[in-house]
């Protein structure tokens, strides 16, 4: 794509024509020729007044009012069982401590900070804790009388390093399960840390986490369906290919998918600039994609999302969604600068409508506030924070009729899909491997029922280790897996699976790619483990855990596998029953004593 300059400091037009048929027009790498016509528009920001905030513009029964002021670049907000409302300042890296104790609908005093850390923007509470996430590292301190803070503990911190999109944000799922979103470093491309660009799963106590989802852009909005405790999500889509692609997308997430980005967008686009690694193709992806569910207005950059579970409202409300739509950059008109609702029924959502609209103004060249953080208060008022104008508007209903609050979602759905596959023997005692082959494995670094080498460990350089095994007559392919039964609560871990390896390939060299194919040796597939992760993930367990035993299982196949790249173990060995000539095995121990450097 050919980037014309701007011709004002306020709105540029980039490129030709209009944003057309793109997933037939958009190629696989070279040939690629779409043209693109979008914009860099950004509404003046204007002062907030008593006249603005009665021009905003809310359902009947509803009224719209200042909750705080003054707070600069207000982002996300947690509320705590007592009503202490807590809101990250990122710019300024704190967050700050906000109480209406005499119940009139506004916070008394400035606000109180209570707890500076470079960065922070997630924030989510459980059990009487305050987690806050930056952008490596994730805190968490006791709530106190009143609402202050004791003193900060690190729980993590390696996470991913940011790039375009430095803003974590998390939340405590039914399970009681930290997920943590992690944006993604750029617009689209193709992510070295399979973290980015993902849902993470993550114990309270930080000690363990999981891959729960990928090919999520940037995923601030997220929440739990009350009836069914089903995960829903809003994806921000791409920048850069027109004014009206790509749609906001509404998402379920569920463990293992994968959402398409950073090539396939919405249900069937194609982004025409990225090329999958591993010679993949756009159609191969796509069919490896989980599609989006709905899709809303372009490029109006969903934020902090809920469920509305408070008395307060309608009954009509119950169970339904609200977003904090900040609105981007990258569209002329200007989308966005709104709350809205999603409507449910049964489960599944039905439809987008406007809810607080009118922080837009002037017909849209001005902006009065830029919605960020969303959060219910205690008595089931919404609250809504302006990272521009630095208020916290709150939406109440005064009319009549307010229903009775819901019950907190069901916990089953989560722990089903983090349990799945979980309970189960090793892939080489199970009746789908069933043999009388056998074959020897071993490895250069490793001895049987040796030291795994700490290279090989994610607490070091986390390549794969050098593995031969005996060749096997009439064999067409050979599968690998990878499982540690010791891991807990899920057992056995799964660390790595590769399939379709060439008959004529015994041997596999030390550090293979992390992808879902490889080009050497040329078409080995890689599957998705328990990480959450293509390719090969070391031994992680936790400090001083007794020694864990890694099986490196090989297994001789009379054919090649039929099975799409990212397949789980489960789908693997389905594949492969029937199919075994033979199979062998090495082990190797790892222990990790010390503790690593946060």
């Amino acid at each position: 794509m050919t980037l014309l300059p701007p011709r004002s400091l306020r709105t540029a037009v980039l490129g030709l024509g209009a944003l057309c048929a793109l997933a037939a027009a958009a190629q696989q790498g070279d040939g690629t020729d779409v043209p693109v016509r979008t914009h860099v528009f950004k509404p003046d920001k204007v002062e907030v007044t008593q006249a603005r905030v009665q021009g905003l513009q809310a359902p009947p029964g509803f009224a719209v009012s200042v909750f705080a002021a003054g707070l600069k670049n207000a982002r996300i907000l947690a509320v705590a069982p007592d009503g202490s409302v807590y809101l990250s300042r990122r710019d300024q890296g704190d967050v700050v401590l906000l109480r209406d104790d005499d119940g009139d609908g506004r916070a008394d005093g400035a606000g109180v900070i209570v707890a500076n850390r470079p960065g922070a923007h997630g924030l989510a509470v459980h059990d009487g804790q305050l987690y806050i996430a930056t952008v490596k590292e994730l805190f968490r301190a006791p709530i106190l009388q009143g609402g202050l803070l004791g003193p900060l503990q690190m729980l993590l911190g390696d996470l991913p390093d940011a790039g375009q999109h430095p803003n974590r944000a998390m939340a405590f799922g039914p399970d009681g399960m930290l997920y943590l979103s992690v944006g993604s470093t750029c617009n689209a491309c193709n992510e070295s840390n399979p973290e980015n660009a993902a849902m993470l799963r993550i114990a309270p106590d930080g000690k363990s986490r999981t891959i729960f989802a990928s090919g999520l852009r940037n995923t601030i909005g997220f929440a739990w369906e009350p009836r069914t405790g089903a995960l829903w999500g809003m994806d921000h889509g791409i920048d850069f290919l027109g004014d009206e692609v790509q749609p906001e997308e509404l998402n379920r997430i569920e463990r293992g998918r994968q959402y398409g980005w950073p090539h396939i967008w919405g249900k069937d686009g194609v982004n025409p600039q990225s090329t999958p690694v591993g010679e993949i193709s756009k159609a191969q992806w796509a069919a490896l994609s989980t599609p989006m569910v709905l899709g809303y207005t372009a490029h109006a950059a969903p934020m902090q999302m809920l469920f509305y579970t408070g008395g307060m409202f309608p009954a009509a409300y119950q169970g339904d969604a609200f977003v904090a739509m900040r609105g981007s950059w990258n569209r002329k008109p200007a989308s966005g600068y709104e709350i809205v609702r999603i409507r449910f029924s049964d489960g599944e959502p039905q439809k987008f409508e406007p809810f607080v609209t009118g922080f837009l103004t002037d017909g849209g060249s001005t902006h009065v506030a830029r919605p960020v953080g969303l959060a219910m208060a205690r008595d089931g008022a919404l609250l809504m924070a302006d990272d521009a104008n630095g208020v916290v508007y709150r939406i109440a209903y005064t009319g009549q009729g307010a229903g009775g609050s819901a019950a907190a979602p069901p916990a089953e759905a989560m722990r089903a899909q983090a349990m799945r596959g979980s309970g189960v023997p090793l892939a080489l005692e199970r009746e789908e491997t069933r043999t009388t082959g056998s074959l020897q494995v071993a490895s250069a670094s490793i001895a049987p029922q040796g030291a795994i080498p700490l290279r090989h460990s994610e607490y070091a350089d986390g390549v794969s280790p050098q593995l031969r095994w005996d060749p096997v007559p009439g064999a067409k392919s050979y599968a690998l897996v990878m499982e540690d039964p010791d891991a807990r609560p899920v057992t056995p871990f799964v660390h790595w699976l590769a399939w379709n390896i060439p008959a004529s390939t015994t041997q596999l060299p030390e550090g293979l790619q992390e992808q879902l194919r490889l080009t050497a040796p040329e078409g080995v597939l890689q599957g998705t483990g328990t990480r959450g992760s293509p390719g090969y993930y070391g031994p992680r367990p936790p400090v001083m855990d007794p020694p864990h035993r890694y099986h490196f299982q090989v297994f001789a196949l009379d054919r090649m596998l039929d099975l799409p790249p990212g397949a789980d173990r489960d789908e693997l060995l389905a594949a492969m029953r029937g199919h075994v000539l033979a199979k062998g095995v090495l082990v190797g121990i790892f222990q990790q004593q010390a503790a690593p450097p946060k």
